[in-house]
């Protein structure tokens, strides 16, 4: 069996274990140069909190281990096809890779497909169903992205 295979079954074995318990049956497995450094369960029944993907469980896990917001390197093998959310994180964190074991298309029958989503967030943003309004408001004193430039260049 491959590693990724390996991997993905790993991610299932979580998954199975979340259901087993009460949760959502999504598991994450966040791998780099190899090794297992961080596992996520879908945590979204027992904590109330909507972010509480197993993708993104694990990247809390890894970040915290590795000691850095960056995750150059790392690959995630997920039990079920990544969110939006989950796949902006990847983006956001510097994964340039994942597997996962279960598509949105099988997870329509039960509910469980983020496609309508993707759907959604393909559209320009003036056509999506939320909505979005940039009113530039600035207050006097210090610019908080001046702030941040500033102290970045240090």
């Amino acid at each position: 069996m491959s590693d990724a295979k390996g991997f993905l079954c790993e991610a299932i074995e979580l998954a199975r274990e979340n259901v087993r318990k009460g949760g959502r049956p999504f598991g994450a497995v966040l791998v780099k140069d190899g090794k297992v450094i961080a596992t996520g369960v879908n945590e979204i029944l027992e904590t109330g909190d909507p972010t509480t993907h197993a993708e993104l469980q694990a990247i809390r896990v890894a970040s915290h281990v590795l000691g850095s917001p960056r995750l150059d390197g790392c690959t995630i093998y997920a039990s079920g096809h990544p969110c939006p959310m989950c796949l902006s994180a990847m983006h956001l964190t510097g994964i340039r890779e994942f597997a996962y074991a279960y598509s949105n298309e099988e997870g329509e029958p039960y509910s469980l497909s983020t496609a309508k989503v993707y759907a959604e967030m393909a559209k320009p943003l003036a056509a999506q169903s939320v909505k979005a309004t940039h009113i530039p408001v600035r207050i006097e004193g210090e610019d908080p992205y001046e702030m941040w430039k500033a102290r970045s260049a240090v």
